[in-house]
């Protein structure tokens, strides 16, 4: 074999050494060529290999500075792509993710165990690379075969471990703090906004308040009142106009229709008389009765005061979590 110019210098190819023809010799394996495509810029060349030892369909994965490299072709594009994978912190979500940020014409894509149960985008990819798996894109199948990894000896594995475990309390250590204080910020203007949707309902709230406590008030002063006048005229009856004799049965009715009436109150709403619990009952008939005439939503005026609740509680664990941290710094 020899390597001659053609008409275009810049493109390379393969010729036949003279005298070759004819001869029977077993044909050698084709090596992996690398094919360089010059385009105007100098700058702008790119190279890309070509062999015949992988399909340009089928994806690969092999071991580069420890982190697995998934090769495989895009489907819109025809080329070949690579993916660095973090095992440890990349899922299946979010390597699908990156497949169609890449390429656009991947409308589904999804990855199954090799006996067809569909995987959980939540699962790790170092999970997921321990045995083969099929990837289906755009309902085309892909065979997935996982190189297996050599068992690390006991004594590796314990320092992988405490490795993870120092690496793991540097990046708290380092992070939590900014976190906790990006956090604070955050809720102290969810607080204020809260606050603000809340003053305008917190100043009606007020108003129809203080209206119901009065209709209430004057509620109970019109009860003393009646039964002030209803002891006024049995005592004007029973020494003025009638005996005892006869106001007596009077009185004995009327104390038993005030008891019936006692316990009509109690089957309808399942609650003892008393003074207390009939003036707060009142007194919320009064408001929500007000509310409606006034458009005071009381729903959505118990949704923020519980949103509020809520942040102000947070923000108060935050808070104390930064005192804390800073204890132990110094």
């Amino acid at each position: 074999m020899m390597l001659r110019r053609g008409p275009w210098p810049w493109r390379a190819r393969l010729l036949q050494t003279p005298g070759t023809h004819g001869r029977t010799h077993p044909r050698p394996p084709m090596p992996q060529v690398l094919c360089v495509k010059l385009c105007r810029n100098l700058k702008l060349y790119q190279s890309n290999l070509y062999g015949t030892v992988v399909p340009s369909d089928e994806i690969t994965i092999n071991y580069k500075h420890g982190l697995p490299l998934i090769t495989l072709t895009l489907p819109s594009r025809k080329e070949r792509c690579q993916f660095v994978v973090k095992p440890m912190l990349s899922t299946v979500g979010s390597f699908l993710q990156d497949l169609q940020n890449e390429d656009k014409g991947i409308k589904t894509a999804a990855i199954f165990t090799a006996d067809g149960s569909e995987i959980a985008a939540s699962t790790l990819m170092e999970i997921l690379l321990m045995n083969d798996f099929r990837l289906v894109i755009n309902k085309i199948t892909y065979d997935v075969q996982c190189p297996k990894k050599e068992k690390l000896s006991s004594e590796h594995t314990t320092e992988m471990e405490n490795m993870k475990s120092l690496v793991h309390r540097l990046f708290t250590a380092l992070h939590l703090e900014e976190f906790q204080k990006k956090r604070e910020h955050h809720l102290l203007e969810k607080i204020d906004h809260l606050k603000g949707q809340l003053q305008p309902l917190e100043q009606m709230k007020a108003r129809i308040e203080a209206h119901s406590e009065v209709k209430t008030n004057g509620l109970l002063w019109a009860g003393l009142a009646l039964l002030s006048i209803q002891g006024g005229a049995m005592a004007w009856l029973t020494w003025w106009v009638y005996s005892w004799d006869i106001m007596e049965p009077v009185t004995y009715f009327i104390t038993f229709s005030n008891s019936m009436v006692f316990f009509a109150y109690f089957l309808v709403t399942r609650q003892d008389y008393t003074y207390s619990a009939v003036k707060s009952r009142q007194f919320l008939h009064f408001f929500h009765k007000k509310s409606k005439q006034q458009h005071f939503d009381v729903v959505q005026y118990n949704k923020l005061k519980e949103d509020l609740a809520k942040a102000t509680e947070a923000l108060r664990q935050v808070r104390h979590s930064i005192c804390d941290a800073s204890r132990g710094i110094r």
